[in-house]
């Protein structure tokens, strides 16, 4: 066995692969967050039905997703096998455990993350696949007047099955007609359990990314007295508070307008 297939079977490799692959999950967060505050927008769903339709139609953005979605799983199973490993290593509980100095999300990080998992894959199904897969999502007619800039919308029916988008000039206006994701997301947000369960995950991402941001850089020996608490800064306030409620205020102010 080669030098290189030592390095990343021992527990030192996977905790390295667990770190590469987390890091790039936590850039993922940041331009996931900023793409979805589209849905704050008072716009009918304009500006985010165009980002979704980008983001499956873009080649190299396809490439990136389906490296992110490589990454979600190596990420969970590197954690399962260091978890399963770890626990048969010490089967008998320490008696002090109580008393050590980590933290509960550090001691957590396997429950943390199991809930998370259970999250993506509901999550996706309900709107990734819904998009890419099924017709429970339907379309949408975006018409701007190129003279005020205004545009309205309306439902829109293809006629063809195939149909996933088209612009078009008539009579001095931009017709923009695509799939209307902004509907499938105001139906799921409507559901109070939904809501809840959102917002429970938001929470449990803040706990994870609290021990598993700066987690990573010392995995990476990026540690140092100048940076470190820069790096305990940005994962704390950034990753353990504001991209979690980024994410959680969406349902929840969703929820509230289905009630009015």
């Amino acid at each position: 066995m080669s030098e290189f297939k030592q390095t990343f079977n021992s527990s030192l490799g996977k905790k390295l692969i667990m770190a590469l692959t987390g890091l790039f999950l936590c850039t993922f967060l940041i331009v996931h967050l900023g793409g979805n505050l589209l849905l704050f927008s008072n716009d009918e769903g304009y500006g985010f039905n165009l980002y979704a339709n980008f983001l499956t139609h873009f080649p190299p953005i396809e490439v990136v997703a389906y490296l992110l979605y490589l990454c979600i799983l190596v990420h969970a199973l590197y954690a399962l096998i260091l978890t399963i490993k770890n626990r048969k290593a010490r089967p008998i509980r320490y008696t002090d455990v109580n008393k050590s100095k980590a933290s509960w999300s550090s001691k957590n990080m396997g429950l943390l993350g199991s809930i998370l998992f259970l999250f993506i894959v509901i999550h996706m199904s309900d709107f990734w696949y819904s998009y890419k897969f099924s017709h429970k999502v339907g379309f949408k007619e975006y018409r701007t007047d190129l003279a005020t800039n205004k545009t309205t919308s309306v439902d829109y029916v293809p006629s063809s099955p195939d149909f996933e988008k088209s612009v078009t000039t008539e009579n001095n206006f931009e017709v923009i007609r695509v799939k209307d994701l902004h509907a499938r997301v105001a139906s799921s947000f409507s559901n109070l359990l939904y809501v809840i369960f959102y917002v429970i995950a938001m929470g449990t991402l803040s706990f994870h990314m609290l021990h598993g941001f700066q987690s990573s850089f010392r995995t990476l020996g990026w540690v140092h007295r100048k940076y470190t608490p820069i790096v305990t800064f940005i994962g704390t306030w950034l990753f353990a508070v504001i991209i979690p409620i980024g994410f959680a205020a969406m349902p929840v102010v969703y929820y509230i307008e289905s009630l009015r």
